[in-house]
């Protein structure tokens, strides 16, 4: 039987954080994964249209984090962005570059997680509560439409 889920995917250096993740939201999304930010670029881009949302660490080995973001921003600016980060402040500099639509600063609570995916994700009943993470002050742009297929093909 297929059930129809939000696809996440999920980018970040640390293989214990993203086995965490993966483990808690796989209950409820289907998740894909990647440990090197150019690894995530290239999973997104394969996946675009099936992807409903990135959740994904500021700092890479290999790549900036705001740079990661600010790509997914352009090639496909509907689609929501959660960076999570273990700095104490949002640095200034990645501000212009990173256009995420919600920063949770490490550790966060798998509630205030899901607080934030169900403000982000279209078709997920919000709970009213309080939010402690950082929001980004642009427009939400339109829901579009997902595909919500079951498809195997994903990378």
């Amino acid at each position: 039987m297929c059930i129809n889920k939000h696809r996440i995917l999920i980018i970040d250096d640390n293989k214990v954080t993203v086995a965490g993740l993966k483990a808690y939201l796989g209950k409820k999304y289907h998740i894909l994964t990647a440990h090197k930010g150019l690894d995530g670029i290239q999973k997104f881009e394969k996946n675009k249209n099936r992807i409903h949302l990135v959740l994904t660490g500021l700092i890479f080995p290999d790549t900036i984090g705001s740079y990661l973001v600010a790509l997914i921003k352009e090639k496909a600016p509907e689609k929501p962005v959660i960076a999570m980060t273990g700095w104490e402040y949002y640095p200034e500099e990645f501000e212009p570059k990173a256009n995420a639509d919600l920063i949770l600063k490490k550790p966060f609570q798998m509630e205030e997680l899901d607080q934030a995916l169900e403000k982000l994700l279209p078709g997920i009943p919000i709970k009213k509560s309080k939010i402690r993470a950082t929001p980004k002050k642009h427009k939400r742009q339109p829901q579009p439409s997902y595909d919500m297929s079951c498809d195997s093909d994903i990378l």
